[in-house]
């Protein structure tokens, strides 16, 4: 099943009318289906579509996926994959900075699980722990994450709510999101 078909499939589904537990099984049935080779893989929905199904997805449906250790990981990883994707190099073209982030309720070292986003020399890589000291560690709770990372809500209200902490130096913190083209869907 080609990406568009895959678009198109997650388009027409009304979340809306799926409990938490239904939302679960149709993302472990997509999920299966990618492993076993099928074509069908959550991989293949476009970063548009992937923001939509975010931003439908209701916040018990959301919590669902960041309480499901392995679904939680596909999320955060598919994001993560494709953040260089969506990176404006000429925004950042004379920054460097280094930033952690720590999602709460994770099987990592202290209940985390951690990636690291580097932008350096005009360029951004991002996945699990890169190995780098962080000038900015930031702690998000998945579901609101998946919602930030795809345009669905506002960092700043996250800040100003104590939905997102940060140690280290903030000014990174607040000028990350400007360095890439987050997708708006609506």
């Amino acid at each position: 099943m080609s990406g568009t078909v895959v678009d198109a499939f997650a388009r027409q589904i009304d979340l809306s009318r799926l409990s938490a537990e239904q939302f679960i099984q149709l993302l472990e049935t997509l999920h299966m289906l990618g492993s076993a080779g099928t074509g069908v893989h959550l991989s293949g929905l476009s970063t548009e579509t992937l923001a939509d199904v975010v931003r439908r997805a209701s916040k018990e449906q959301l919590r669902a996926i960041s309480e499901h250790p392995e679904l939680r990981m596909v999320f955060l990883e598919e994001i993560f994959r494709r953040m260089s994707d969506h990176f404006l190099a000429e925004k950042a073209r004379y920054s460097s900075v280094v930033v952690c982030w720590r999602f709460p309720g994770g099987s990592g070292i202290g209940g985390y699980d951690r990636f690291q986003t580097v932008i350096e020399d005009g360029r951004c890589h991002s996945g699990k722990d890169l190995g780098r000291e962080p000038d900015t560690t930031i702690t998000i709770a998945p579901d609101d994450f998946f919602r930030v990372a795809t345009g669905n809500a506002a960092v700043a209200a996250m800040f100003v709510t104590g939905k997102v902490k940060v140690k280290g130096e903030y000014a990174p913190a607040v000028r990350l999101s400007g360095y890439f083209d987050i997708p708006r869907v609506g």
